[in-house]
């Protein structure tokens, strides 16, 4: 799922696109993206586009009459612009946007449609979209220790919910832990004052970091190849191959659909975590330190 700094990307590659033009016409090839019905998506069409902007890892086109279209891209959604007369990809598009300098196609790869759109009207059924995450940018660190330590759990989780953190997923998460040098089952609750304080420091340095990165590798384009495993990632996606730190192979706990990557010996002093198939399946052989697999 694209995270904080995919997301901006888009946003700042959309304002300069779409910001003063009227959106001409909306076209939805699939009937399951469209998740409102009132007001109708018609209304939206021959409105200026006011601006543009992020909540949590949605993107918002606000038009004119206080109408506002909500992008939920969710694992497999994505944007794409097209130069007028271009077609859209064929059987993964799901709607399409026209404006007079070009269409906005919103895709989504595979078959479960979890991807959405939303026409909303007034700010109140805007704010209902907004679960309340702290954004780690704009927080002060005292903000940021009372966010993490109002639920214990483990770091991991409390920094992908978005009622506690905005914008933060699975990947970026794992690369704000290794930055870090902390446990992904690390409990809020049981963090010193100095461990706060290197979580909050590698949360912002990571997403600002990689939001950098990616408008360089962008220019003055619009993103393309957005993805969750990025050439330059210390541990997300990397399992098996070595941490940049301290060479150990990066290790993974796999669950659902997801999976956490991280350093044995930069985050957990040299502890390989359970992984709750595999470890039950070696059972007695699951190793138990970095060094046993040496």
């Amino acid at each position: 799922m694209p995270e904080f700094p995919d997301v901006q990307v888009y946003v700042e590659a959309l304002e300069t696109r779409l910001v003063g033009e009227t959106l001409q016409r909306v076209r939805l090839l699939s009937p399951f993206v469209l998740r409102t019905a009132i007001p109708p998506i018609a209304s939206a069409e021959g409105k200026r586009v006011l601006g543009v902007r992020r909540i949590g890892k949605r993107i918002v086109l606000a038009l004119e009459d206080d109408l506002s279209l909500v992008f939920h891209l969710m694992i497999a959604g994505r944007l794409r612009w097209l130069a007028p007369g271009k077609k859209p990809p064929g059987r993964i598009t799901l709607a399409i946007l026209d404006f007079a300098s070009g269409s906005l196609a919103f895709t989504e790869a595979g078959t479960k449609r979890r991807a959405s759109l939303h026409l909303v009207a007034g700010q109140a059924a805007l704010a209902a979209f907004d679960a309340g995450g702290l954004d780690v940018l704009e927080a002060g660190l005292a903000a940021f220790a009372e966010r993490l330590r109002s639920e214990n759990h483990t770091l991991k989780r409390a920094l992908t919910d978005p009622r506690l953190f905005s914008g933060i997923g699975n990947a970026y998460s794992d690369e704000i832990l290794h930055r870090a040098r902390l446990s992904p089952f690390a409990m809020t609750s049981a963090l010193s004052a100095e461990e706060v304080t290197r979580l909050y420091d590698a949360s912002r340095t990571t997403l600002t970091d990689w939001t950098g990165r990616l408008r360089t590798e962008i220019g003055k384009g619009f993103p393309e190849k957005v993805t969750a495993f990025r050439e330059g990632m210390a541990v997300h996606g990397r399992f098996g191959k070595p941490c940049p730190v301290c060479g150990a192979p990066v290790q993974r706990i796999v669950y659902a659909e997801n999976e956490t990557n991280y350093c044995a010996r930069c985050q957990t002093g040299g502890k390989v975590l359970a992984d709750r198939a595999l470890s039950r399946l070696l059972h007695k052989s699951w190793p138990k330190n970095i060094d046993e697999l040496d």
